[in-house]
């Protein structure tokens, strides 16, 4: 008997039992899809709630950063506010409250022989270092930026360097020494030369990028005329330079405004002391502060800046950019 050979086009039938199989696992793999399908979308946050959220974000977002701004400007602001209130106050203390409204603390201070001229001092001592500085540098800076000279930038960052590192402190003794052989000590031409010395290095530093700034072919048809160096730097480059002069003057007030060992160091005369030297004197004679003074004098030796900052805001806008570029 001879065996039948399978077919090799027509395969053999599944079994009844796999074929139940099979029927049974289709539709149990697709319902576990689709379960987990419902689950995905049910799970899936609706636009209205992720809306909600991004809306709860922003919200604490915002007031974190309010928060934030709120502690920096109080941290600022509670001195400046009890230098406005304590000289009003008939017993100031260190911490801020409503003061006890009275003019009796400048009435006090008035009665200090030193106090007021304490601040024609500082004008003069500020307003000397200033225009010295601001004329120097200008010429400094004018010959650095329009002269090639080798090693140019080289000294000029070794004198800004030498500047920041041997401070006006640390120059003292030899300073006084040198103030002494030249009859500078009590007087304002001592304490002026000595300020504006440190101050000439950061001050040409900064206003040779204003003269880089300015255009070199009005220079050249100046000359065609005629006109002189200083005279080119007088009636073209200053006019062009002005702001980077304003900068450098409200930066020489400003330090000299509130420079105190120099003016203690060379100054014998109390009438000659400046009002830094004049506050350090507003102590009891065991060192207690006296706050009624001290806050009152404090007041008024701040307006004179303060006034100059707002003049030099509304003229310039502390937009110290170069002339030609506005």
């Amino acid at each position: 008997m001879t065996r039948e050979e399978p077919d090799q086009h027509h395969p053999p039938p599944r079994s009844e039992g796999r074929g139940r199989f099979w029927t049974e696992e289709r539709p149990q793999r697709g319902t576990s899809e689709d379960a987990t399908r419902e689950d995905a979308a049910s799970r899936r946050p609706e636009p209205r709630e992720r809306s909600e959220r991004n809306q709860t974000r922003h919200a604490l977002a915002t007031i974190g950063r309010a928060t934030f701004l709120a502690v920096v400007l109080g941290f600022f602001s509670l001195p400046l506010l009890w230098l406005a209130s304590a000289p009003f106050d008939a017993h100031p203390s260190i911490t801020t409250s409503v003061p006890e409204f009275t003019l009796a603390n400048f009435r006090s201070l008035l009665d200090n022989p030193y106090a007021l001229s304490s601040l024609g001092n500082s004008v003069i001592q500020a307003g000397g270092s200033a225009a010295l500085v601001v004329v120097l540098a200008a010429l400094a800076a004018y010959a650095l930026s329009r002269v090639r000279v080798p090693g140019r930038d080289a000294l000029l960052y070794l004198l800004l360097l030498l500047s920041s590192v041997v401070t006006g402190t640390a120059a003292m003794v030899p300073l006084f020494e040198l103030a002494t052989r030249l009859n500078l000590i009590d007087t304002h031409l001592g304490v002026v030369l000595t300020l504006s010395g440190g101050l000439l290095p950061a001050a040409i530093f900064i206003l040779k990028d204003f003269m880089d700034g300015t255009p070199a072919s009005y220079e050249e048809s100046a000359r065609v005329f005629g006109a002189s160096p200083l005279q080119i730097l007088r009636h073209i480059v200053i006019p062009l330079v002005r702001p980077g002069l304003a900068t450098i003057a409200v930066w020489a007030v400003a330090n000299v405004w509130g420079s105190f060992l120099q003016p203690f160091i060379l100054l014998r005369d109390p009438g000659k002391s400046p009002g830094a030297v004049i506050l350090y004197t507003l102590y009891t004679e065991g060192g207690a502060p006296r706050l009624d003074l001290i806050s009152t004098f404090s007041l008024l030796y701040s307006l004179p800046v303060v006034v100059m900052y707002v003049f030099v805001s509304r003229r310039y806008g502390f937009r110290f950019h170069g002339g030609i570029k506005r």
